[in-house]
């Protein structure tokens, strides 16, 4: 018969005495432990060992992320590149607290610390976002008796304190100018074996994201129709499978078809994707560049905005430049567009008034 002992700690110890065979096993909720109870004993009495639970062998919060992980990666829904970093940097720091410890205090020094050490306030808030994601599933999942009600305050405190809260919205574009030195800055640099100059043009015609633009393949693209198959764009509601077709013309000034042509004469075929380049490097290539000719406060993601911003200053609605950046959210797409009051008067029918006629009252 199976014994059920509560510790100091609140955990249930289970021990089994059963045809010899000894077994023991701690839980946090007592449900678990009365149903471990009775696996074990139907498996002691099949004359197999009692597997150990993998519930009870959950001690810290480092545990749970693991857990999370294993989980997620089951489904077929491991964590990408920037929810991996989070959780990288989350189990470095928080890892080793005990569940059940990690109270809402702890969580707000741990937004303090992560503060002064130089992250932001939406870094912060997608750190506290992902602790309460990791604690929920726990609970869900696997039924710990755990809540997320202390990251719900820490979060509350944080945003008070500051600490929390929206990111400043970028409204950099760089000017003809800028752009131009950049171009002489790549085309000068014999060191240089990037295609950085068309690499540029074409996120700008295309409003592409970097990573994008460096994993999309020959086989994307449709030459009859002159249209590019960009799959797994990004999505917060969809991490896989979101692919959309976007057309390559020449709505920004640059002309995204004769680029991808005038690739495909100057390098040729030698790679499954157009562009072959590790976008690291080409980061790095356009951060040396802008420190070269002196352009300030420019990343390569400003060129998407761009791209977007010259798609609407060319006259397109909101729903046509959808298809191409590849919004669900037409919210969200406005954040991305900061038009030059100029372009106005391109959109609007010229109207020509002699200084006369308004003096008339004309």
């Amino acid at each position: 018969m199976a014994s059920i002992t509560k510790l100091p700690s609140g955990a249930y110890r289970v021990q089994i005495r059963r045809k010899g065979r000894y077994a023991s096993e701690t839980f946090l909720r007592r449900d678990d432990a009365h149903r471990w109870a009775r696996q074990a004993e139907t498996r002691v009495d099949q004359g197999l060992a009692p597997n150990k639970s993998s519930v009870s062998r959950l001690q810290t919060f480092g545990d749970l992320i693991d857990l999370h992980i294993t989980d997620m990666c089951e489904v077929g829904k491991p964590p990408r590149r920037s929810k991996a970093a989070t959780l990288t940097t989350l189990k470095r720091d928080l890892g080793k607290e005990r569940i059940g410890h990690l109270d809402r205090q702890k969580l707000i020094d741990y937004g303090k610390m992560r503060a002064e050490k130089g992250a932001g306030p939406v870094t912060l808030g997608i750190d506290i976002g992902v602790v309460k994601m990791i604690i929920t599933h726990a609970a869900a999942v696997h039924g710990l008796d755990i809540s997320p009600e202390p990251v719900d305050l820490a979060r509350v405190a944080l945003k008070r304190l500051g600490l929390i809260g929206k990111g400043t919205e970028r409204d950099r574009r760089p000017s003809t100018d800028e752009l131009n030195r950049l171009f002489r800055c790549f085309d000068d640099n014999e060191r240089l074996t990037l295609p950085m100059t068309r690499i540029v043009k074409f996120a700008v015609a295309t409003a592409m994201r970097l990573d994008e633009i460096c994993r999309v393949e020959w086989n994307d693209l449709d030459v009859d129709r002159r249209m590019l198959m960009i799959r797994d764009r990004k999505d917060p509601r969809n991490k896989t499978g979101n692919d959309q077709r976007i057309p390559l013309f020449a709505a920004t000034g640059f002309d995204a078809w004769a680029l991808l042509i005038a690739h495909a004469k100057g390098f040729g075929r030698f790679d499954d994707r157009i562009f072959p380049y590790n976008s690291r490097s080409v980061g790095t290539a356009i951060r040396r560049a802008c420190r070269s000719v002196d352009v300030r406060n420019l990343h390569f993601h400003d060129l998407r905005h761009e791209g977007t911003s010259r798609l609407f200053e060319a006259g397109l609605t909101i729903e046509q430049v959808a298809l191409v950046t590849g919004h669900r959210d037409w919210k969200m797409l406005r954040r991305y567009t900061h038009l030059q009051p100029e372009a106005l008067h391109a959109l609007v029918p010229k109207r020509v008034v002699s200084p006369s006629s308004l003096l008339a009252g004309e």
